[in-house]
């Protein structure tokens, strides 16, 4: 017994001589360009080029290595995206504890106040996000953000310009963090390619965020420009296909003393293109539709920083787009089966009128003197203004030479006002503390009004009024701490929501009000330094938008009408997802996985029209809601440097989607449809590669793959589409200016191909200017030392300030 006790006594003496005999590292790392921390950069500490300890930083860049001998070491930080930074650390008698502070700068550095953007793009795993950050091999990809989207693993774009994540096309868009009146699909081709810095893919977002979005949030950050004196960019492209489409945009920007003022103006115009046809296997007949949209849309920024003294900032900023596009739609239907009963049918349709957004925002952010601690406060009004004119010329032929013609027009007025209000709080507690709060309050205003003139139709829609009014009131809260290697974030929302719709003011309502619970959990376990798993959770809402449930018409054709269903119900969905991230010494890894239960599923329905069917083949495209499903996938991103002149980005996604709902079933006897339920898993997966090389500091090549498989889907069977792409890039002018030229879709193996059973045997196909030549030209002028300027910014799960360019 004494023999154990003087053993154990000997280690205690042992351990605290050691423990008085060692040393510590400590400290914050940051970004140079904004003083933010950064999470997750890999700290080691090296004797003779060897590894002796090593962590890596919590949420707010702190670190801590204790127990080191007392001897010269070299500490390496590293983190993608950023420079390496090497130094050097003495742990001796007298100094038996180093804190070190280091600034990292960004691979997009500033020279003589103009940016640099890096040659490649780097994809990082963030707590509750994965970031990509642009790099020219990305802003060659075309002149717009719509461009890009596609070269971004989970992403994807279609021929129309609308945006899907994991699959889903239940996702919001945000521009640095704030919503936009002006829909996704148009908001991002107005958005020029050379502008965007960070793309952040929140696929389960905490609960300080909005809940809306069923696969989570897209937000873009813009590059902000805050340097002393006078700073601008000017870029420039034309894209040949068919024909040629033009887009240029100047962002200039002055800062002296206090004051940062900033502007840009944009335009985008062209003429696109997009044909295909439509064949029926039960009857001889052939649909062909030709599209041609000719568009031209302007946009403008100002605003103005005001930085009252180190602890206040004032922001404020407006922004104006306006857009007056023409769309030409010509549908040939003919039917070649002889029957003198059966009308081949040719219709000519115009679709035009403008579109204006004015938006105003207004901020202020106070930061308290403990680091971190900060209160923000923000106002933004919305208004949104569109009419569209509609004019459709319907030609009836018999084989009897018998002839009819149907000419009339739709005008559609809408009017949208969004108006919000915002306060968020942030308080370190302590060092592994934090506590986060906010409330928000949104308010959405619309309406409608459809005339129809020309000629008298049955339905009740000729002429109509619609207004689609929600409350939002929410408030939230979230906690989180940190345990050595594991860290945690708990966090709830609680909102109010009410709706009400009014058709033809008053004569048919529909209203909602109630309150939910939006709560999320992070979990995060750091195996060692180059090594970290996550867990998380969240609940989300896909509330129907004002296009799902306005009963007026979307389009039309001879055969389809599209209309909305004001009694849809919000889908309410929990997500849970576990994310691998590997630091690799020359790129990284990350993967996921992730499943979600889905609660009144929002889907499309096709029905027979029951008030105009002379033919008896006219069907009404609405939606509905569906009872629980479930969806799940998983994806996988890598990112490495090969060697000084090549690097490469693969990536893959798969996503699994249980889907339900009626469509119409044809009955070739007796010439009628019946409704069908129908009950499917649908499964989508994706693959990209993009490969850059460089042959020198000034010429770069890059080689991008893409291909999305097939997919069997409740309405339609999509058919597999892949297409390779290749370009070039020069810089010049002491890297102020870049020449980018891009070969789009090399093999013009990009087409929509499709088949079905439903209402009737058919197959077709679709195609568009997939195969373009983009030139492009981007220069940077004025220049000066940066000197950043503290006001509200979020790009670590906040809304970001002026000086972008939404």
């Amino acid at each position: 017994m004494k023999l154990k006790f003087l053993l154990f006594a000997l280690l205690g003496v042992m351990a605290t001589a050691q423990a008085q005999n060692s040393g510590t590292v400590s400290g914050k790392i940051t970004e140079k360009s904004n003083n933010a921390p950064i999470s997750y950069a890999t700290v080691s500490i090296k004797e003779n080029g060897k590894v002796v300890s090593g962590v890596n930083t919590d949420d707010n860049g702190d670190f801590t290595i204790k127990n080191l001998a007392l001897k010269n070491y070299t500490i390496e930080i590293q983190y993608i995206g950023f420079r390496k930074y090497i130094g050097s650390i003495l742990l001796n008698e007298n100094k038996k504890e180093a804190i070190v502070k280091v600034a990292l700068e960004e691979e997009a550095t500033q020279l003589k106040g103009v940016n640099i953007v890096s040659e490649r793009s780097t994809i990082e795993q963030k707590i509750d996000r994965k970031v990509v950050t642009v790099g020219k091999d990305l802003t060659t990809a075309g002149a717009s953000a719509s461009d890009i989207m596609n070269n971004i693993p989970s992403v994807n774009v279609d021929q129309d310009g609308k945006l899907s994540l994991r699959g889903n096309d239940n996702v919001r868009v945000l521009i640095d963090g704030r919503p936009s009146n002006i829909d996704p699909a148009q908001l991002l081709k107005q958005i020029p390619s050379t502008s965007i810095k960070k793309i952040e893919l929140i696929t389960n977002p905490s609960a300080k965020y909005n809940p809306e979005g069923m696969s989570g949030i897209i937000n873009i950050i813009l590059h902000k420009n805050t340097n002393v004196g006078f700073n601008g960019s000017y870029s420039g492209g034309i894209t040949f296909g068919e024909t040629a489409k033009y887009n240029q945009s100047l962002d200039l920007n002055y800062k002296t003393g206090k004051v940062n003022l900033f502007g840009n103006v944009g335009q985008n115009f062209g003429t696109y293109f997009n044909d295909g046809f439509i064949k029926r296997f039960d009857q001889d007949v052939v649909q062909n539709i030709d599209v041609k949209n000719d568009n031209d849309s302007y946009l403008y920024k100002i605003g103005m920083d005001y930085l009252i003294d180190d602890h206040n900032t004032l922001s404020f900023y407006t922004n104006q787009n306006k857009s007056n596009g023409k769309g030409f739609v010509n549908t040939d239907i003919d039917y070649n089966n002889g029957d003198p009963d059966i009308k081949n049918i040719y219709q000519t349709s115009k679709y035009s009128g403008p579109e204006k957004t004015g938006t105003y925002n207004l901020a202020y952010k106070h930061i308290f003197k403990k680091e971190g601690h900060t209160l923000d406060f923000e106002g933004n009004y919305s208004d949104s203004k569109e009419s569209q004119n509609a004019y459709f010329d319907t030609k009836t032929t018999a084989p009897n030479n018998t002839a009819k013609n149907l000419i009339y027009n739709d005008l559609i007025k809408g009017d949208r006002k969004l108006s919000t209000l915002n306060i968020d709080y942030v308080n370190p507690l302590n060092e592994k503390t934090t506590l986060e709060a906010g409330a928000e309050a949104r308010i959405t205003r619309t309406g409608n009004d459809y005339t129809r003139t020309g000629v008298t139709f049955s339905d009740q829609n000729v002429n109509s009024n619609y207004t689609y009014d929600t409350d939002i009131y929410s408030a939230y809260v979230t906690f989180g701490q940190k345990y050595k290697k594991f860290s945690y974030q708990l966090g709830a929302r609680f909102e109010s929501y009410k709706v009400a719709a009014n058709l033809n003011r008053g004569q048919q309502k529909f209203d909602d009000d109630y309150i939910t619970l939006y709560p999320s959990a992070y979990l995060t376990y750091n195996l060692n330094e180059k090594n970290t798993l996550q867990l998380s959770y969240s609940r989300r809402v896909d509330r129907p938008s004002l296009e799902q449930t306005k009963p007026l018409r979307e389009f039309s054709t001879p055969l389809v009408t599209s209309l909305g269903n004001p009694e849809l119900r919000p889908q309410f969905t929990n997500s849970v997802e576990a994310n691998y991230t590997k630091t690799l010494e020359k790129g990284s890894f990350t993967a996921g996985v992730y499943v979600r239960s889905i609660n009144d599923q929002i889907s499309r329905v096709l029905y027979p029209d029951d008030v105009d069917n002379d033919s008896g083949n006219k069907v009404i495209l609405s939606y509905d809601n569906f009872d629980r499903n479930t969806a799940y996938g998983f994806e996988a991103s890598f990112n490495y440097k090969i060697a000084k002149w090549w690097d490469i980005s693969p990536s893959i996604d798969f996503s699994s989607i249980k889907q339900q709902g009626y469509v119409s079933l044809f009955d070739p006897v007796t010439k009628e449809s019946d409704q069908v339920e129908r009950k499917i898993t649908v499964s989508a997966f994706n693959a990209r590669m993009n490969s850059n090389f460089k042959v020198n500091k000034r010429l770069s090549f890059l080689l991008f793959g893409f291909y999305k498989g097939p997919s069997d889907g409740l309405q339609n069977n999509s058919h597999e589409m892949y297409k390779i792409d290749m370009g070039s890039r020069y810089t010049l002018l002491n890297n102020k200016m870049n020449i980018s030229v891009r070969f789009n879709d090399v093999f013009n193996t990009m087409k929509y191909a499709f088949d079905s059973q439903y209402p009737y045997p058919h197959a077709g196909q679709f195609t568009w200017e997939s195969q373009t030549v983009y030139l492009g030209l981007t220069y940077n002028f004025g220049g000066a030392k940066i000197k950043n300027l503290q006001r509200k910014q979020r790009e670590d799960n906040t809304s970001q300030g002026g000086g972008g360019m939404f």
